[in-house]
C-alpha cells in the first residue's frame, strides 16, 4: 500500500511540475529584428525621438533618429517606449522559493567568514519567482547568499535560461559582507533593557573582521595548506572582484572607507548605507558607489525627515556618488523595482536620470557596463518595449523583451491569473 502511495505522489507531483513549469527559455536569436518609431531611453540620461533600432546575433548594430533603414523583422513601437532590460541588485532571487518552506531555501550556509561559498551554483533557474520578473522590464539581476559576516560570492544573471550555467551573466563578480553593527535593540524576550544603546561587542567585532582580512592578505602571499575562505578573497585583494559591504548608520560608514583604506581594497561597494547622505563628500571622495535599499520605505528615525529614503538618491548622486539601486536581499518584491525608480522622480531626480539607477549604474558597479546597462551599438540587446513610461505602474505594459536578442516570453503566473479573471469580469 505504502509503496502505491509513493507511486501516486509522484505522479501528482511530475503532472503538477508539467502544468506550472515555467515557459520554454526563448531560443538563440538567428534573424535580424529593427524596431521602429520607438522613443528609445538610453540609459545614460539621453532620448533619442523616433529611433530606430537595429540588432542581429544578440547585439546592437544601429540605433539613429528617423532613419528608415530596417532589416529582419520590422516591429512597429510608434507612440511605444524603447528601454534597457533593468538590472536588479542585492538579490536573493532563485535562491528563494517559498520563504516559510525551508526546503525551498538556499541562501544560507553555516560558518561566520565563508566568502567561499558560490551563491550562484544554488541558483534556480525555473523559479515562478523569477518568472514574474521579465513583465515589469526586470530582465537581470545580481543574487547573492546572505547571513554570517561574510556570506559568499555573488553572480550576474539573466532571467530566461535552462539552468544556472545558461543563466550566468558574470560568476562570482563580487563577495558580500556585513559590516558590525554600532547600536544593539534589547531583545526583551532575553531579559534585556529594551530600545537601542551602543553595542558594547562593537569594537570586537570590528577586530574579528580586520583579523580575518589579515590572515586572508597574508595567504595570498603563498601557504602550503589549503584554506578555503582565505583562499576566496584574492579577487577581493587583487581587484578582480567587488567587495559589498552593508553598513547603514554614520559611524559605520566612515569606518568602512577606513578599513577599505587601511586594507588597499580598490573595490569597494557600501550597501544600504541610509546615512550615507551625511559622509556623501567622503564616499566620493574614496570613489564608493552606493547601493540603496527601500526607498519606498519609512524613515528609520523619528526625527528624520519624513521624505529621506525618497530623497536619498538624489541628495548622493548630486554629491558625485554612483548610486543604484537595490531590495536589501529579497526577491518576490524585485518585480517593482522600476517603480522604486519612478518613486525618487518626485523628489529630485529626473525620469532619465532615475532610470540610470536601475541600468548603466548597477552595471557600472558591478563591471558588466561595457557590454549591458544602456541601449548602444555594440552592446547586447536586451531591452523592452513598452506602451508608456516603464517607471510607472499604468505605463508599465510591456508588448515584447528581447535577452540578448532572444525574443523571451512574457507570460508568468501572475499574468496568467490576470487574464482569468479579466475574462470572469468581462463574462458578468
Amino acid at each position: 500500500m505504502k509503496a502505491i502511495q509513493k507511486i501516486i505522489v509522484a505522479i501528482v507531483f511530475c503532472l503538477g511540475t508539467m502544468a506550472f513549469g515555467q515557459q520554454t527559455p526563448a531560443p538563440a536569436q538567428t534573424s535580424a529584428y529593427t524596431i521602429t518609431g520607438a522613443t528609445a531611453h538610453i540609459g545614460n540620461g539621453t532620448v533619442v525621438e523616433n529611433a530606430t533600432i537595429v540588432f542581429e546575433e544578440g547585439k546592437i548594430t544601429a540605433l539613429s533618429s528617423g532613419t528608415t533603414a530596417t532589416k529582419g523583422e520590422v516591429i512597429n513601437a510608434q507612440g511605444k517606449h524603447v528601454y534597457p532590460g533593468f538590472i536588479a541588485t542585492n538579490t536573493t532571487l532563485g535562491l528563494v522559493e517559498v520563504g516559510a518552506v525551508r526546503q525551498s531555501n538556499d541562501d544560507d550556509e553555516i560558518g561566520e567568514f565563508i566568502p567561499h561559498v558560490r551563491g550562484i551554483i544554488a541558483y534556480n533557474a525555473e523559479s515562478k519567482v523569477v518568472e514574474s520578473m521579465r513583465p515589469n522590464g526586470v530582465l537581470m539581476a545580481q543574487i547573492r547568499p546572505v547571513g554570517g559576516t561574510i556570506s559568499g560570492s555573488s553572480s550576474i544573471v539573466q532571467l530566461d535560461a535552462w539552468n544556472w550555467e545558461d543563466a550566468a551573466y558574470k560568476t562570482d563578480e563580487g563577495v558580500f559582507m556585513t559590516w558590525p553593527r554600532t547600536m544593539t535593540r534589547g531583545r526583551w524576550w532575553l531579559g534585556e533593557e529594551p530600545g537601542f544603546k551602543a553595542s558594547k561587542k562593537y569594537a570586537s567585532d570590528v577586530q574579528k573582521v580586520k583579523t580575518f582580512f589579515s590572515n586572508a592578505k597574508a595567504y595570498q602571499g603563498g601557504n602550503t595548506t589549503t584554506n578555503l575562505p582565505h583562499k576566496a578573497m584574492a579577487g577581493v585583494f587583487n581587484g578582480s572582484q567587488k567587495l559589498y559591504i552593508t553598513a547603514d548608520d554614520q559611524r559605520q560608514i566612515l569606518d568602512v572607507i577606513a578599513f577599505a583604506k587601511t586594507m588597499k581594497l580598490s573595490n569597494v561597494v557600501l550597501v544600504g548605507g541610509y546615512q550615507a547622505y551625511k559622509v556623501a563628500s567622503e564616499l566620493a571622495t574614496a570613489n564608493i558607489p552606493v547601493i540603496l535599499q527601500r526607498v519606498q520605505g519609512l524613515p528609520s528615525m523619528e526625527d528624520h525627515d519624513y521624505d529621506l529614503p525618497y530623497k536619498m538618491p538624489k541628495l548622493l548622486t548630486d554629491a558625485g556618488v554612483t548610486v543604484a539601486l537595490g531590495y536589501e536581499a529579497e526577491y518576490w518584491q524585485v518585480r517593482n523595482l522600476p517603480f522604486y525608480a519612478g518613486q525618487v522622480t518626485q523628489f529630485g531626480m529626473s525620469d532619465e536620470d532615475a532610470l540610470q539607477l536601475i541600468t548603466e549604474n548597477p552595471a557600472k558597479i558591478m563591471g558588466i557596463e561595457k557590454t549591458t546597462g544602456t541601449l548602444e551599438v555594440g552592446k547586447d540587446a536586451t531591452l523592452f518595449i513598452s506602451d508608456g513610461n516603464a517607471l510607472e505602474m499604468m505605463g508599465n505594459q510591456l508588448s515584447r523583451a528581447f535577452i540578448q536578442g532572444r525574443d523571451i516570453s512574457l507570460e508568468s503566473h501572475q499574468t496568467r491569473l490576470w487574464k482569468r479573471y479579466a475574462e470572469k469580469v468581462e463574462k458578468k
